[in-house]
């Protein structure tokens, strides 16, 4: 099943489902038949263009509803089972955890800087900011001409849209979690 197929099937099934109809509610309603609303929803039908227009417009909902990545209600992620998203040798690795992709407003990453190690990043743009929490070691963080060490437990908050850096000027290795969040749509 390719990522489209995907989509309409996850997401037409969780849209019914919401609605508390059945398949042949949503066949009298849309003008599609039961039979080929059930193998959209198995992943086994490539529903035409048309079809699919018939399904948004009987159920009342946005083309995009259906074709978006299906929502996820829950997630558990171990930066253990994910590649690096960067990684220098001696210096860091960062992972993300949790791309923009649903509202495209918040992105979370973790990352451990080695002993001695500098972890340099552009800017995310402008009104973006990040909160940190450190959860191992003492990180450094420089950024608008500013200079933070913040220890673990704490959480700091800063703008990101210039470049900054998170340095470990400690003896151990030292881990963060980062939140970025993206606020220029925000109102």
């Amino acid at each position: 099943m390719d990522y489209l197929s995907h989509n309409v099937s996850e997401n037409l099934k969780r849209i019914r489902q919401s609605k508390g109809m059945s398949l042949d509610q949503v066949a009298e309603q849309t003008g599609v038949s039961k039979s080929m609303l059930a193998q959209i929803e198995k992943g086994t039908a490539n529903p035409s263009i048309g079809v699919l227009g018939k399904i948004t417009s009987g159920l009342r909902i946005e083309f995009q509803r259906l074709i978006d990545p299906p929502r996820v209600d829950y997630a558990l992620i171990s930066p253990d089972d994910l590649v690096p998203t960067k990684e220098l040798l001696g210096q860091y690795r960062v992972w993300t955890c949790f791309p923009y992709e649903d509202s495209r407003e918040v992105e979370v990453y973790r990352i451990d800087v080695e002993p001695g190690g500098v972890y340099t990043s552009g800017g995310h743009g402008e009104k973006t900011r990040e909160y940190l929490t450190v959860t191992d070691g003492v990180l450094t963080v420089e950024c608008h001409d500013h200079v933070q060490e913040i220890h673990k437990g704490q959480v700091y908050k800063f703008e990101t849209d210039q470049p900054h850096l998170y340095r470990n000027d400690g003896g151990r290795m030292a881990s963060c979690m980062c939140f970025f969040l993206d606020y220029a749509n925000i109102r």
